[in-house]
């Protein structure tokens, strides 16, 4: 079993920091968006804030040690807890004075380390290892932690939300759309259980990356030169070592664990981006004047505008598109950093360090539509207008159909020359067809017997033509909690 590390752990304490103005931070993320996903970020902190990741190093460097010391023979678990617990304590400020003068991360964490745990296993800290080891490895646990404590719960709370939606209007008619024009009647929980499908796959997607992530203790060009002086399996030991902390090794490792392992979980996560940022555009635009067919709610005092006091613009849902725009550039800096010479270089130590802001970033945008479509208003008499107004020139289709089922080779020429004649004369399509006698009489006899409707009746109400779009909305709606509800069962929590 594997060990999640909190800074709750922790005496407060040692957390001190200096009294800061949020608003002299200088990132968003660190004032603006700190306040509106405090909750979230706050979670987030506990394992990718700087604190973390001295705490995250700590702890690999305390498993490296109790594994050399069971090697070496000694069996005492007061030495392996006091290890273990000098690990969990470590003041990251007391780490970050050492680093003031070794002008090195790792070398200070060590150094710091090997003045609180016992004597005896004080020579084993860091014994065999490069900093690289310990870095990526616990940024392996780092990302892992992260993901699956935070961000699958917060992304799967909207997949529960949009299933909610599909199932609650899973009969409410609505005007299908491509192309932004009219095309043939849907259902509102039709339209919206296409993003639980989806969101609910790249969740699972994403759990199941994490599970390959990996981790290295094979020394400073990965072939275990230093282990193999300690121990005669020091694969065996890189095996231990990472057991305890939940990871598998790298396959082939150099200084560098193979990066790819992490950069998928980072890409799926940009897949599951994009997904919110498309709902976000789709529901944004279901808020145009025009449309008008959903909205977000909006409190007694909020203002949608500085000097229009009617507004209500769809600003939660243009958040998170903007986030998106902002955050999903960065998976070409992800990408480059899958590029590092012969055994390492250094070309990825700045640019690596934000891959937390982008967790971040996408945090908030998953927060943020969470709670929008919390407070969602769906305006079904919109919806019901809109459709009447497409009229039943979205019945071209069935008619099209219905006709060419009766053998009718040129249907699709016949039904467009009718859409031009409704269109130039200003008259319905049905007008149109029954203006031809023997074409309007066998699309009535092929929607009886295909349909089980007179084709007046069919194309009188046109929500009747909306295929399997209930059935679809419920389905993928229960599918996609079915599989919310085996994850949470795989991770040990609720994901609602």
């Amino acid at each position: 079993m594997h060990r999640t590390l909190y800074m709750s752990d922790v005496p407060v304490a040692l957390f001190a920091m200096e009294s800061r103005d949020i608003y002299r931070n200088l990132s968003p993320l660190d004032h603006r968006y700190w306040r509106s996903n405090r909750d979230v970020f706050e979670r987030l902190a506990d394992v990718l804030s700087e604190h973390a990741s001295v705490r995250y190093c700590a702890r690999v460097e305390a498993e490296l040690c109790v594994a050399l010391l069971e090697r070496e023979g000694i069996s005492d678990d007061a030495v392996f807890t006091a290890v273990r617990d000098s690990a969990d304590a470590i003041d990251p400020s007391e780490v970050a004075d050492e680093e003031e003068k070794t002008q090195h991360n790792i070398r200070a964490l060590v150094n710091v380390l090997k003045k609180h745990v016992p004597p005896q296993a004080a020579p084993y800290i860091h014994l065999g290892a490069t900093s690289v080891d310990i870095l990526d490895t616990a940024a392996s646990l780092r990302l892992r932690d992260a993901v699956e404590k935070v961000l699958i719960p917060e992304t799967a709370r909207v997949v529960h939300l949009l299933c909610d939606l599909s199932e609650t209007y899973a009969e409410t008619a609505q005007v299908g759309r491509t192309h932004g024009q009219f095309a043939v009647p849907v259902t509102f929980g039709f339209a919206v259980a296409e993003y639980a499908s989806r969101l609910s796959k790249s969740v699972v997607r994403i759990h199941d990356l994490l599970t390959d992530l990996r981790g290295k203790i094979a020394g400073a060009v990965g072939a275990y030169n230093a282990t193999s002086v300690i121990t005669d399996d020091p694969i065996g030991l890189e095996r231990d070592v990472l057991s305890r902390v939940g990871l598998k090794p790298s396959d082939h490792s150099t200084q560098l664990v193979e990066p790819e392992h992490s950069l998928r979980v980072l890409l799926e996560i940009n897949i599951a981006f994009g997904i919110l940022a498309n709902l976000a555009d789709d529901m944004r635009n279901l808020q145009r004047s025009e449309i008008s067919e959903a909205r977000e709610a909006f409190t007694d005092t909020q203002v949608g505008s500085s000097t229009m006091p009617h507004k209500r613009n769809p600003w939660n849902w243009e958040h998170v598109k903007s986030l998106w725009k902002a955050y999903a550039p960065r998976v070409v800096t992800f990408y480059m950093d899958q590029i590092s010479e012969h055994q390492r270089d250094l070309t990825n130590s700045a640019s690596s360090r934000f891959v937390t802001e982008y967790l971040a970033g996408f945090a908030a945008a998953v927060h943020r539509t969470a709670t929008v479509l919390s407070r969602i208003e769906p305006d079904i008499d919109h919806m019901r207008r809109n459709l009447s107004a497409a009229g039943d020139m979205c019945m071209a289709e069935p008619a099209y159909i219905l006709l060419a089922l009766a053998g009718v080779s040129d249907a699709h020429e016949q039904i467009r020359v009718a859409t031009l004649k409704a269109g130039s004369e200003g008259i319905t399509l049905m007008d149109a067809l029954k203006s031809d006698h023997r074409t309007w009489t066998t699309i009535d006899e092929t929607s009886r017997k295909r349909l089980g409707y007179e084709a007046e009746a069919l194309f009188s109400v046109p929500e009747r033509y909306r295929g399997r779009a209930v059935e679809q909305a419920l389905s993928n709606a229960e599918a996609a909690r079915e599989r919310m509800a085996s994850l949470a069962h795989q991770v040990g929590h609720k994901t609602t």
